[in-house]
């Protein structure tokens, strides 16, 4: 009988990646809480399973940790095991607790260049700090349905179905992911390689 109570299974494979990374470093929880401005509570709420991280969150832990939340979540389904081919059934899901964002890995774990399809519910909106996009070589982002509004810094670009957009990886400001509609959601197709 499944737990309903059960953390989800990346949910676990998270707590336990993002616990390495901090060890790997040596650093205490209280030294990756000053880095990263998340509480120490939080932290280690998030390395027991008891807490799944939001969005923001895992940006500024990544950031701190001098990776993006992509590296970080790779790292974390990687560890469920080598694979070439990453079945549909299989694709690691995740959804942004705060947010209701639904990241699906579509390429296998470690895959260059990574794939990401999202879904962003209406009105949602998903911020990330540009030390989230320190380590990318590039990233690219084509709507697969719905619109989606685009921020990089006091920039906005719209996106309808079809569109895609090659982010500007230099400038050090925040991107940020936003469906501008009321009532339908957006899919989209992230492309990512990193440095």
């Amino acid at each position: 009988m499944l737990d309903q109570n059960a953390p989800a299974p990346l949910d676990l494979l998270i707590a336990r990646r993002l616990r390495r990374e901090r060890e790997a470093r040596g650093w205490s929880i209280a030294e990756l809480a000053a880095a990263s401005g998340v509480s120490r509570a939080m932290i280690s709420k998030i390395e027991r399973a008891e807490a799944s991280p939001t969005a923001a969150l895992l940006g500024r832990l990544s950031g701190a940790l001098r990776m993006t939340i992509s590296t970080l979540l790779a790292r974390a389904e990687a560890d469920a095991g080598p694979q070439r081919i990453a079945r549909a059934a299989d694709q690691a899901l995740w959804t942004d607790p705060a947010t209701g964002y639904l990241r699906r890995a579509v390429s296998p774990p470690g895959a260059e260049p990574e794939l990401v399809e999202v879904d962003l519910p209406p009105g949602a909106r998903v911020a990330y700090p540009g030390t989230s996009f320190a380590f990318l070589r590039g990233q690219v982002v084509r709507v697969l349905s719905g619109r989606l509004a685009v921020e990089e810094g006091s920039e906005e670009a719209l996106l309808e179905p079809g569109d895609c957009l090659a982010f500007d990886l230099e400038a050090p400001k925040g991107h940020a992911f936003r469906n501008p509609s009321a009532d339908e959601p957006c899919r989209y197709l992230v492309a990512l390689s990193r440095r």
